[in-house]
């Protein structure tokens, strides 16, 4: 969540340097968390630890992810948990960033169940839209990976952006004229591309 200020209130376990989290390292954590919580609750898996399982990636700096609703030992796990697999832990989410697109948690796509916890990747068109916000080169990357994989499509991601645009006042941090060029931007220049590849395709059959 944001503060008045703009600010993000995520959590974060050190930003030391400490190794990248592998899909080994991902699933490693996730079990011991499970075993370690001691309630029921569920995790949801964010940004590069999203992109790591899903295999657009092979590492990621942090684990990121969120709890909702929060296992119970879950903080005290996450601490340990850290040091001993030597990785960094964010627990963050793209609605500290901007307006989670309704619906999100029917969205959010299953992992599995580890211990007491069950696991979820966070809305992928809600990570979208924060990723194409930030517009980083890999943000950039990883959205154009869920479009060639079938998780989302173009009109998808232009009428969840039109689905948030009421909530952006509540995100002072966000400029919405800036956020609403940079998702056509995107979607005109993807819809181009893949216009082009038809056409390619299709000249040589």
């Amino acid at each position: 969540m944001l503060d008045p200020a703009g600010k993000s209130n995520a959590v974060y376990y050190d930003k030391d340097m400490r190794k990248v989290a592998d899909e080994d390292t991902v699933l490693r954590f996730l079990s011991e968390l499970g075993r370690r919580a001691t309630s029921p609750g569920v995790v949801y898996l964010v940004g590069g630890t999203s992109a790591v399982m899903y295999g657009w990636r092979a590492s990621t700096v942090d684990i990121d992810l969120k709890l909702d609703p929060e296992p119970q030992g879950a903080f005290s796990a996450i601490g340990k948990l850290k040091n001993q697999l030597d990785v960094n832990v964010e627990l963050a989410s793209p609605d500290h960033f901007i307006p989670a697109v309704p619906g999100w948690r029917e969205r959010s796509p299953s992992l599995g169940t580890f211990g007491h916890i069950r696991v979820h990747h966070y809305d992928l068109l809600t990570q979208a839209l924060a990723k194409i916000e930030r517009g980083s080169a890999r943000d950039v990357i990883d959205v154009r990976a869920m479009l060639r994989d079938g998780h989302l499509d173009i009109a998808q991601i232009r009428d969840g952006y039109a689905a948030i645009v009421p909530m952006l006042e509540r995100y002072p941090a966000l400029d919405a004229d800036r956020f609403d060029h940079k998702v056509e931007a995107f979607c005109e220049a993807y819809a181009a591309e893949a216009d082009a590849q038809d056409d390619r395709e299709g000249g040589s059959s």
